[in-house]
């Protein structure tokens, strides 16, 4: 979903080194400025879960999309970050994760209902085929200014942007229905047939945090960041929490190797409603939840 983000970042690299080599003579500021690119995989442990509707009861309730949708719980995937360090004491950075998965359940153990995707609600009974779909993209940008500096310490603070852009896609024997305007109607009566319910939310999330970075042997670092946040505005509600340790150590000329620990967790809730006979009248929120545990490794080169 981001790929062109990514290229053009790739291109904003291509143009810094060759500026940054087109003025390393003239310009001796430029030591203390550094362009560090990680790629790297990460191994999560998933948990992650929406919020449905019952058809007997009309209450919510939460489906896990690993322990009843069968999506993997463990994976390798795929990161990249970017760090500009300019003037001794600032930092840009950008940060990209991909976690997309999907998986076939040729018997879904209990009813519930997707209500209010496109205007419609869509009915998944027992015993129902579904392939479901979950793909998120987690984009991370900010800045961070080092407080405090040593010979072989660095402490700042950061603020930031996370934005999580999900797509669920459910396939399989599904029942569409139009509720009437006292949304009493769930779903009864209605005849299942093959069906494809997209469903796509982007949720960004400001945050504040913290970061540092110890030379605790020569060649070696340790570094950490946690950031934070919480809000509640107009129609959204979300939390965020990211925290990473990890180790460096440099084995040749610009090139090193890191090893870090991450805790990702993020909640989102976004109050729907919808228009019926001239009158907007509240649904059932939209809400999904996310989080992995797990280490990370990355290759980082420094332009």
């Amino acid at each position: 979903m981001i790929r062109p983000l990514f290229y053009i970042v790739m291109m904003l690299l291509s143009t810094q080194t060759a500026y940054a080599a087109s003025s390393h003579n003239s310009d001796s500021s430029s030591v203390t400025d550094k362009l560090t690119l990680d790629i790297g995989v990460f191994y999560a442990n998933s948990d992650s879960n929406i919020a449905v509707t019952s058809p007997k009861t009309g209450g919510s309730f939460p489906i896990d999309f690993e322990d009843e949708l069968l999506l993997a719980e463990e994976q390798y995937l795929p990161y990249f970050e970017l760090t500009y360090s300019f003037n001794q004491r600032h930092n840009f950075f950008i940060d990209w994760k991909s976690l997309d998965r999907k998986a076939d359940n040729n018997a879904v153990s209990q009813d519930f209902i997707l209500e209010d995707i496109d205007g419609k609600d869509y009915l998944i009974e027992v015993g129902a085929k579904l392939n479901t779909e979950l793909n998120i993209d987690i984009l991370r940008v900010g800045y961070g200014y080092d407080v405090w500096q040593g010979t072989d310490y660095a402490v700042g603070f950061s603020i930031g942007l996370h934005t999580m852009f999900v797509e669920a896609v459910f396939k399989g024997t599904i029942g569409t229905c139009i509720p009437d305007s006292s949304l009493t109607s769930l779903c009864s009566n209605v005849v299942a047939t093959p069906e494809v319910v997209d469903d796509t939310l982007t949720a960004p999330l400001p945050n504040i945090g913290i970061y540092g970075a110890y030379e605790f042997y020569h060649g070696w670092h340790f570094s950490a960041h946690a950031q934070y946040f919480s809000i509640k505005y107009d129609d959204v509600d979300g939390s965020l929490i990211d925290v990473r340790l990890g180790v460096e150590t440099k084995f040749c000329d610009n090139w090193s190797l890191k090893l870090a620990y991450n805790y990702y967790d993020v909640d989102i809730t976004i109050e729907k409603q919808r228009k019926m006979s001239n009158n907007e009248l509240r649904t059932f929120d939209h809400k999904i939840s996310y989080s992995f545990t797990g280490p990370m490794f990355a290759l980082s080169y420094v332009f």
